[in-house]
């Protein structure tokens, strides 16, 4: 089958969840018996990193402002390149960017659709396709019997694998409608890393009782190299920016570790957090409901606990 990854970047760099799209829909390629190629709408200055990821062909389209261009215009240039590509099976990362974009490029294309696929499709009697459903408290395997298949990959959930290839650079010229959202403005939000593309988060709650107790959450989120976030209440009161809130009602994330301070573990944040390959938790109350989903728990109080987990740290790296 031939793949066609979508690729989004930002501040000029390719994001860690569109290379795994790019290895995923590589692997997809590999076991049908097609070509991976890929589409970028801008210049990344690592985009000649995808041929390590297994994309042989990149359709790159210039365009003046690409922040102008609103998700509806994306799906219209995706399907002309869809159609030049003659490309079966399209994979995007399971991201807001892929939620915008893939179910009205699905509309278009009259294509099935699997959102928040977690593993490779079998191949091997159809096309099924495994994904989390219930907010990830289960899996659900899909059959799409559509000639054109749509994957929206979760984030974290496939590793980047990488070799020696290189890909072709293709300019595509594509009929770029007028937006019909105007942008007026944007505000980016602070931190030395992306929530989204943490591998590490460290989380706080209400148990920090104040915003001028988060020094120590700060300094063990610098120590590991992680990004920071906090739980809804927090958010509410204005203790921490609301860009930092993960849950239900924020920003799901998927790292490879997720440090919950002083959080209990609300069914809401265990739904926007319970992806995450280990969960530890440090909390004084042991009845509360995060222990059930942790991998690890500290029953204890986070003012003596944490500084311990950081000297500990130091410690290991060296650190006087």
């Amino acid at each position: 089958m031939q793949v066609l990854v979508f690729i989004d970047h930002v501040d000029g760099h390719i994001k860690k969840a569109s290379l795994e799209a790019a290895s995923y829909g590589a692997k997809i390629a590999e076991q049908t018996g097609g070509t991976a190629e890929a589409v970028v709408l801008g210049n990344p200055a690592d985009i000649d990193s995808l041929g390590k990821q297994g994309i042989k062909k990149l359709y790159q389209l210039q365009h003046d402002n690409l922040q102008a261009i609103d998700s509806q215009v994306y799906t219209k240039i995706l399907e002309q390149v869809v159609q030049k590509a003659g490309s079966q099976v399209i994979v995007f990362s399971n991201n807001s960017t892929g939620k915008a974009i893939a179910p009205r490029l699905a509309v278009r294309l009259q294509a099935g659709l699997v959102s928040g696929a977690v593993a490779l499709p079998d191949t091997s009697n159809g096309f099924t396709v495994r994904k989390n459903v219930f907010s990830g408290k289960a899996f659900a395997q899909v059959s799409v019997t559509s000639d054109i298949k749509i994957i929206a990959l979760n984030p974290n959930s496939f590793s980047i694998t990488e070799g020696d290839g290189a890909t072709e650079i293709v300019p595509f010229e594509a009929t770029v409608d007028a937006p019909k959202i105007k942008v007026t403005g944007s505000t980016k939000t602070s931190g030395k890393v992306a929530l989204t593309e943490a591998d590490v988060v460290v989380s706080a709650g209400r148990g920090l009782k104040g915003p001028e107790n988060w020094k120590m959450v700060e300094e063990l989120a610098d120590l590991l190299g992680a990004a920071l976030a906090c739980s809804r209440p927090v958010a509410d009161a204005n203790w921490r920016p609301h860009n930092e809130h993960v849950g239900q009602t924020g920003i799901a994330i998927a790292p490879n570790l997720y440090i919950a301070i002083g959080i209990s573990g609300a069914i809401q944040h265990l739904a926007g957090v319970n992806r995450s390959k280990v969960i530890v938790v440090v909390n004084k109350d042991a009845e509360a409901p995060f222990f059930k989903a942790a991998d690890y728990g500290i029953v204890g109080d986070a003012f003596e606990v944490v500084p311990k987990i950081i000297d500990a740290v130091k410690k290991i790296k060296g650190i006087s």
